[in-house]
């Protein structure tokens, strides 16, 4: 409510200092927190930002992995371009890169195993690269890999080291969608989950999904932060200003799609003043708890089985008829190939969208007997 009250619209740094130097210092006390690497600090050279959601986080990061990889292919092979993601990859990525320009047919949703708990592979990306090289007539162009922290479907995560080796091998601009799970990771017990994002290139979480914080505030830390700026900046004269003029300070409009932008540093400040970090990490903790609890309950009960091993705080299970039900809930079960697609008739439990932005579901399957 305050925040809305000072209606403040800081576009740039003159427009309102408070709100920019608040930013900034939020953003580097979350980074710190995190324990991310110094590059993605400002005092190392990187930043942080607030976006409204993981959607615009996606969009922007996508922008400018495509414009500084256009500046050294040509601007004219746009169109040679391709995304990577997960079959788990939140449908928000396939908005992003048809807004971005990306060929359909280029955002690649490689398929995960139910074996890896529906983590993307290393090797399934390796392969896909691999195959994508060998068609040399294709002359198609690897851009960028969403990978995730804490899938909507089934809460996995990838394995961001192994995946940053690949994508290093071919210059992939790789982004970190945490927006559910990287909140819990400021707790020591969860920090390995994001080991290996000192290889990303750029890093987001939700604040208003698991940090105490109103919709919306999504924090979106990059590597290198004028690879933003080349791709968004906007320099009409009446936004020209002496401390923008001479680089001094930091204009968040040239960290994302819109001009106009909310006070949304208040908000996040605040909780970090009310609550403290112990706090906070007390809050996820007892909803972890609540979770192993609750999965603990369902391994007992005969009438349920659970999908997937919990990781967080989100269980998946479905009913133990196992031989009337297959999870298809965007990744593959290992015994796919012998039980073959199937009809998909019965009522869904968790609705979640593949990378592919077909709408998935654990389904009950009617046996012919039915």
């Amino acid at each position: 409510m305050l925040g809305a009250a000072f209606n403040v619209v800081g576009f740039n740094w003159i427009a309102s200092p408070a709100a920019t130097e608040l930013e900034m210092i939020v953003m580097e006390s979350m980074g710190k927190i995190l324990c991310l690497p110094e590059h993605f600090l400002f005092k190392g050279g990187g930043g942080g930002v607030l976006q409204g959601t993981t959607c615009e986080a996606l969009l922007s990061t996508l922008t400018a992995a495509r414009d500084r990889a256009l500046k050294e292919i040509g601007g004219d092979r746009i169109g040679d371009l391709v995304v990577y993601c997960s079959d788990q990859t939140h449908c928000s990525l396939k908005k992003a890169a048809h807004i971005a320009g990306i060929r359909q047919e280029n955002i690649r949703a490689l398929p995960t195993l139910r074996s890896d708990a529906f983590a993307l592979s290393p090797n399934t990306l390796r392969a896909a690269v691999a195959g994508l090289a060998a068609d040399i007539a294709a002359q198609l162009v690897p851009l960028y890999l969403c990978a995730t922290v804490g899938t909507t479907p089934s809460g996995a995560v990838d394995p961001l080291r192994g995946l940053c080796t690949v994508a290093a091998e071919q210059g992939i601009w790789v982004h970190v969608d945490a927006a559910y799970a990287g909140s819990a990771c400021i707790c020591p017990e969860f920090r390995h989950f994001i080991d290996g994002v000192e290889g990303v290139d750029s890093f987001s979480l939700n604040a208003h999904k698991w940090f105490f914080t109103t919709l919306d505030c999504c924090c979106l830390w990059v590597k290198q932060p004028q690879h933003l700026v080349d791709a968004l900046a906007t320099t009409h004269e009446y936004l020209r200003n002496g401390p923008t003029e001479a680089k001094a300070v930091i204009d968040y409009k040239y960290w994302q799609i819109t001009l106009s932008r909310r006070f949304r540093a208040l908000k996040l400040w605040m909780v970090l003043r009310r609550y403290g970090v112990s706090n906070l990490m007390s809050f996820i903790r007892n909803h972890v708890r609540m979770a192993e609890l609750f999965e603990g309950l369902v391994a007992e009960d005969e009438r349920f089985e659970v999908v997937v091993p919990r990781t967080f705080a989100m269980v998946c299970l479905i009913p133990a008829s196992t031989a009337n039900w297959r999870w298809t809930g965007g990744g593959q079960s290992d015994e796919r190939a012998a039980a073959g697609n199937g009809e998909r008739d019965g009522e869904g439990l968790h609705d979640a969208s593949g990378g592919g932005g077909d709408v998935h579901h654990p389904v009950r399957r009617r046996r012919a007997d039915d």
